[in-house]
């Protein structure tokens, strides 16, 4: 049940190009609510994107402990991350509950064609689309 006196979390979730970034900046922007994605923890401090999939489980622990400190504080926060898979889904919807907070998912679809402006090869994108999980 959404209660309006507690945090939320909302988990922007979609492929590479679909627009899940702008779409958390924007509702940042209009409710001014934090965002954070996985992305963010390959920007330097020039503000050049480097990434390194090495790492990738490091920018997710990045991003799972920035949506904590938020929802520990009592404020609302925008994930947008692909998400793809219920155990990705289900991470963050853990971490609400952990802090008492709302929860939700939306899916950004990639009806305007957007292209991923990290030059995530076409083949990765197909794999994430094969596997992606929805609940209606």
């Amino acid at each position: 049940m959404f209660e309006t006196n507690r945090p939320t979390l909302i988990l922007a979730r979609g492929v590479p190009g679909s627009g899940k970034s702008t779409l958390a900046a924007l509702l940042g922007i209009m409710s001014s609510t934090q965002f954070i994605e996985a992305d963010h923890y390959f920007i330097d401090g020039e503000g050049n994107y480097n990434f390194n999939p090495s790492e990738l489980g490091k920018a997710h622990e990045y991003c799972q402990y920035h949506c904590r400190v938020a929802l520990c504080s009592g404020s609302n926060i925008i994930v947008s991350n692909t998400s793809t898979t219920e155990k990705e889904v289900q991470t963050y919807k853990d971490i609400a509950k952990e802090y008492g907070a709302n929860f939700i998912s939306l899916i950004v679809e990639n009806r305007h064609g957007g292209e991923s402006i990290h030059n995530v090869p076409p083949e990765k994108i197909q794999q994430m689309k094969d596997r992606f999980s929805i609940k209606l």
